[in-house]
């Protein structure tokens, strides 16, 4: 089986820290020219030590202008594009709806459905001009159940999903794939600040909290991001060629959310 993407040429948003930093040492290793942007300052220096041979910018994908000057960057540096990782975005605000501030409400929106219109819109036309490639979309587990006290996020998750399902009609007889993944709860410093944000929420303690996101998976058990980078990879390659318009649960099985 070929998971070899030697000489692609890979946008990857949010590729700093956490399941990005996982997914860039994947590509990289791979074989794939890989150009990242992400939020976080200090993870990006890391990279930038790291992977000296990998394109490094300070981006927001909530704001046009920075995709804007994201693509042109990447674009100069990697000569063309195969590959588009929409992987930012953010876990918003844990509060009963009537508390949820419209502001977050909106951050949560603009960063994980709207950032990944803006990098899309941007990437399509150089891949349909590379003679097609891949798109894949970070949704998660929330995006295919409902989610209380997480509402901010479960309604751009799910938008996620749409977003996905319909790109891959539209850019099918591009030879452009487009499929979305679905985590579930992935460890790490992210999912523990969610945890913890629930647990206060509904006055339990947070190792109860803990245990019960691990239950909510058949197999009882976090995800490892490595997981959701193999996914990526195999979606990419050529052995995955005809997977396209699919959501894909990375999860142990969870099968609801509470």
């Amino acid at each position: 089986m070929d998971l070899r993407l030697d000489g692609k040429r890979v946008i990857l948003t949010a590729g700093a820290a956490g399941i990005g930093r996982v997914t860039l040492k994947t590509f990289v290793d791979a074989g794939a020219e890989v150009f990242v942007c992400d939020v976080d300052d200090d993870a990006l220096n890391e990279v930038r030590t790291s992977f000296q041979n990998v394109g490094v910018m300070h981006a927001d994908v909530a704001n046009p202008d920075d995709v804007d000057r994201l693509f042109d960057t990447a674009l100069e540096r990697l000569g063309g594009l195969d590959i588009l990782l929409n992987n930012a975005g953010i876990a918003g605000p844990t509060a009963a709806v009537e508390d949820v501030d419209l502001d977050d409400w909106r951050q949560t929106l603009d960063i994980n459905i709207t950032g990944q219109f803006l990098c899309a819109k941007r990437a399509v036309p150089h891949i349909k001009a590379a003679g097609g490639g891949s798109i894949v979309n970070l949704s998660s587990a929330a995006g295919r159940f409902g989610f209380p006290l997480r509402t901010p996020y479960a309604a751009s998750k799910w938008a996620v999903v749409g977003f996905t399902k319909s790109l891959a009609i539209e850019l099918g007889p591009s030879k452009i794939r487009v499929n979305a993944i679905c985590p579930g709860a992935v460890a790490g410093d992210r999912i523990n600040r969610v945890i913890a944000a629930k647990a206060e929420a509904r006055g339990v303690p947070f190792e109860e909290m803990y245990q019960h996101y691990a239950n909510t998976a058949s197999m009882q058990s976090m995800v490892d991001p490595q997981d959701i980078a193999n996914m990526m990879l195999f979606i990419c390659s050529d052995a995955g060629h005809l997977v396209s318009g699919q959501i894909l649960g990375v999860d142990g099985n969870v099968e609801y959310l509470r």
